[in-house]
């Protein structure tokens, strides 16, 4: 898509994944590596824009994109003229828009993008929201402006988008291209996101590459039977100083015969990387000791691909998607058994941690940065303020938290616990080790419940000290813990399945004796994420043999559900209050319910009801008249 510039011959080209939200673009963004930054920077705003080249230089991608909190960018102090309206739009440079991706421009919808959103806030920048989420959502007045109060992402039908006003989003996208392609500013096309990938490294450690350089034969390629290729063992692999590999420097490896022609030839002295490995070793994995190829077929069958594979959002772009190629190349020659390696792919966040930030950006090592008793930072150095901020764990900024410490301080299962209870798996998230303190007490909380199980506790005992109401109570608690539990786990909601154990662990230390018969499914449950205690607890309770090994806990349904729900209700889509109601509630009674609500009565008294959406056990939504 192409956006004319203000003032200036040249055209500002974009790709956009959402053409049918061209009405909400109120800016554009730039990367600060863009060609055409220098031409649109006026010169009032030149030194503004030239400092914040280079603070972005000084960035990784991930810093720029996945761990950044608070967007930053500086105003060129151009514009770009919308197409579809006229409307001058101011150009901005920021650093989470990245020269690698599409054409390294963006024109920013800030009602329909989460980055855009925040960026928008942060500088108070205009949001028109172009996209609903329901066709009865649409009003009569297509062009009136209104913010939206959230950026939402999903598809829905287009608002305030003239000629496409009123069109589920699929229909939209393709109207509005059309229209641009008939205008001369835009056009469909696919694009592809890919980086260059440079396989050589000028290091010793790497895996050899099996060529040799020929005078007359040029670049050969080892025999089969020359295989593999393997480092020399010296005592020294000290750098050449000349930008070459240590291999270079060692002749009785370098020199070698041509097994073309038998002449003089040298080795190939680059090395591959560590991906050249990583790309396939899980095929690697399944029969480690054969050396005749690198996975035989009937052992490929029984395991690949592999099932699940949890790698780490830095991996996300490279590694992973390296393995990929690689396992299609082999796919190709007929060597594996599937075009795909893994069936399922969860990239898990990473683990980051607060670093302190002067007023120009940079960062302070934490080692220089004293707390106040204010709760304030300052630089030790020359006291200014700083901002506490959330980074990626660095050496160089000293925020990096030791687990050996952490192992010994609190032991394995309280950092293995804490690491799957601070978030979801997928989202980065910051080290807090005052979070960990909690979880170190959750799990003493439950050795302390494990000291007072008792078979006397028993229901059928004749000698139990819980009452029929707490029995029930406790009862239906397990089986909705071992249902959640369970789900979770399985889809990898390990901070939620934790929450539901703590839920059910507050119950049980209010009991004088704890029964076995309510203690030992958590004890199962618990033991998949504090192993070391789960043995202990298991072994205590009588059990012989690892607690790994038995059967897990299965819930009865009628005991798990939830005898009470809680009913949202919208008032044009726009939720504006809630109440508890018994499970299967009628609908007549649900929207009875919700229009005697105080918070749902003044909305009433001002328009008349269009219709009322009820979704049992989740949804009352009352759409007014206009």
């Amino acid at each position: 898509m192409l956006f004319k510039l203000d003032g200036h011959d040249e055209t500002l080209e974009i790709y956009t994944t959402r053409p049918d939200t061209l009405f909400g673009a109120t800016y554009m963004v730039l990367s600060p590596e863009h060609p055409l930054l220098d031409k649109l920077t006026t010169a009032e705003q030149k030194a503004k824009v030239q400092a914040y080249i280079e603070e972005a230089a000084k960035k990784s991608d991930l810093e720029r994109t996945d761990l950044a909190k608070t967007k930053t960018g500086v105003f060129t102090g151009s514009y770009a003229i919308n197409p579809v309206n006229s409307e001058k739009i101011p150009i901005w440079v920021a650093d989470y828009v990245l020269i690698s991706y599409g054409t390294g421009a963006i024109m920013a919808v800030p009602a329909h993008d989460e980055r855009d959103w925040e960026f928008a806030k942060t500088f108070a920048l205009p949001i028109v929201q172009v996209v609903k989420e329901k066709s009865e959502q649409v009003t009569g007045n297509s062009e009136e402006k209104t913010e939206a109060l959230s950026a939402y992402t999903a598809d829905g039908y287009s608002v305030n988008s003239g000629l496409i006003t009123g069109l589920p989003t699929a229909e939209a996208k393709a109207k509005i291209t059309t229209w641009l392609e008939e205008q001369g500013l835009g056009a469909k096309a696919v694009n592809y996101k890919l980086r260059d990938w440079i396989f050589s490294r000028q290091r010793y450690w790497g895996e050899p590459i099996p060529l040799v350089h020929c005078e007359v034969c040029g670049i050969v390629p080892l025999r089969e039977e020359d295989l593999p290729l393997t480092l020399p063992d010296v005592q020294s692999y000290a750098p050449t100083g000349t930008g070459e590999s240590p291999l270079a420097a060692i002749a009785e490896w370098v020199n070698c015969s041509c097994p073309s022609c038998g002449g003089n030839a040298k080795r190939e002295t680059n090395t591959m990387p560590q991906w050249a490995g990583s790309c396939w070793y899980y095929l690697r994995y399944l029969d480690a000791n054969n050396d005749k190829a690198f996975a035989a077929r009937d052992k490929m069958n029984y395991w690949a691909p592999v099932d699940l594979y949890v790698g780490g959002v830095e991996h996300a772009v490279l590694h992973l998607l390296y393995a990929r190629f690689w396992h299609k190349v082999l796919y190709d020659a007929g060597l594996v058994n599937s075009k795909e390696p893994f069936i399922r792919l969860v990239n898990q966040g990473l683990i980051t941690s607060f670093a302190y930030q002067r007023k120009d950006k940079t960062l302070v090592p934490s080692d220089q940065v004293e707390k106040r008793p204010d709760g304030s930072f300052v630089e030790m150095a020359n006291g200014e303020e700083l901002t506490e901020v959330i980074a990626k764990m660095s050496k160089s900024l000293k925020n990096i938290t030791n687990p050996d410490e952490i192992v010994s301080e609190y032991g394995a299962d309280s950092l293995r616990v804490y690491m799957m209870f601070m978030g979801p798996l997928e989202v980065s998230k910051p080290w807090n080790t005052a979070g960990l303190v909690g979880v170190a007490r959750f799990l003493e909380k439950i050795w302390a419940i494990g000291e007072k199980v008792s078979p006397a506790a028993e229901k059928d005992s004749g000698e139990g000290q819980i009452s029929e109401a707490q029995w029930v109570e406790l009862t239906r608690l397990l089986h909705k813990t071992i249902r959640k539990v369970t789900s979770d786990t399985e889809t990898l909601n390990f901070n939620t399945a934790i929450s539901q154990m703590m839920i059910y662990s507050n119950e049980l230390v209010k009991l004088a004796a704890v029964p076995p018969s309510l203690w030992q499914p958590l004890v199962i449950m618990l033991s998949t994420y504090a192993p070391h205690l789960g043995e202990e607890l298991w072994e205590k309770l009588g059990n012989s043999g690892s607690v790994s090994k038995c059967q897990w806990p299965r819930h009865d349904e009628n005991l798990a559900k939830d005898e009470e729900c809680t009913i949202v209700v919208q008032v044009n889509g726009k939720i504006r209050d809630k109440f508890s109601a018994a499970q299967g509630s009628p609908k007549d009674e649900l929207e009875k319910t919700a229009q005697a609500l105080p918070g749902i009565k003044k909305w009433l008294e001002a328009q008349s009801i269009a219709k009322v959406i009820v979704v049992p056990d989740k949804l009352v939504n009352i759409v007014l008249k206009n």
